[in-house]
């Protein structure tokens, strides 16, 4: 029941115009950053981590925006499932699509770490382009039945289990569906390998070269950014990666890393810093969180 009441809430916001939404979103964030203890804790040690050459009370206002942001997705999410795709459409723009639209009928793998507006993005390119994306079953039934339907409420989406593996992902890339791919949160040891992240180990699961190199799949990554103020949002996709997959799956994994840090240094307060990203730690190391 409060599950319903909190999407009924959303769907409610949503109804509002963004220069009204986006404030009420931020002011969320802030509550959820004074209430959720844990959650406080975890975007801090993983700020520590990250940039521990920056003064404390820095880390502390970086956190504080990264609350604002992440607010301001969740409120704005009764558009991204309820919202015409008209309103989507002026939501969420593209920059560099031609860079997807060049590789686009071969195997292709859109490559989407977890900033706070991947949600956005990701329905947002739906609209326009029919692809495959993994899928994680939640513990809510409320919330479950809706982040189905928002994933694939435009065009003919497919929604692959993550307890089904790669499999369906490789008879996919294979008939030439793209596969857009979030491969940065730490799933523990299995399939991982530890890789710097912000030169940290982070256990990192190598799905990326491992499809590249059985499918020959190009990689574009693709960073959805949100805007100052009450801006909206901007998909950017970026040149498919040459070289890749390089000589080893410890090169590619390190490399992927490499390029999610450096579009998190652009905009800190926009990677999802309140996941456990180093969670699972190598034998004999103490734990962060």
């Amino acid at each position: 029941m409060p599950e319903k009441i909190g999407l009924g809430l959303i769907w409610l916001l949503g109804l509002l115009p963004l220069r009204l939404l986006a404030p009420l979103g931020k002011g969320f964030g802030m509550l959820v950053y004074w209430l959720v203890r844990e959650r406080r804790r975890v975007v801090r040690t993983n700020l520590r981590l990250c940039f521990p050459q920056m003064q404390d009370k820095d880390r502390e206002k970086l956190s504080r925006r990264h609350f604002r942001a992440f607010g301001r997705t969740v409120l704005e999410h009764g558009i991204l499932w309820w919202g015409s795709e008209e309103r989507i459409r002026s939501l969420v723009v593209f920059e560099g699509r031609e860079h997807l639209d060049r590789e686009l009928g071969k195997p292709l793998i859109v490559l989407a770490p977890h900033f706070v507006g991947l949600d956005m993005g990701g329905i947002r390119i739906s609209i326009d382009y029919d692809m495959m994306s993994m899928y994680s079953h939640q513990k809510s039934p409320a919330l479950d039945k809706i982040l189905l339907h928002g994933r694939t409420r435009f065009g003919e989406s497919v929604l692959v289990s993550r307890q089904d593996g790669l499999r369906p992902v490789v008879r996919g890339l294979r008939k030439g569906i793209a596969f857009f791919y979030l491969p940065d949160m730490d799933l523990g040891p299995k399939d991982s390998l530890f890789v710097p992240f912000f030169g940290v180990p982070a256990a990192t699961v190598a799905g990326l070269s491992r499809l590249a190199r059985l499918t020959g799949a190009r990689v574009v990554p693709c960073i959805t950014r949100q805007l100052p103020g009450a801006g909206g949002y901007v998909t950017r996709f970026y040149p498919a990666w040459e070289a890749f997959p390089g000589a080893t799956i410890e090169d590619d994994t390190a490399r992927m890393n490499a390029f999610i840090e450096e579009r998190a240094r652009e905009m800190p307060e926009q990677y999802y810093w309140l996941h456990k990203r180093f969670k699972t730690r190598p034998p004999g190391e103490a734990r962060f969180y």
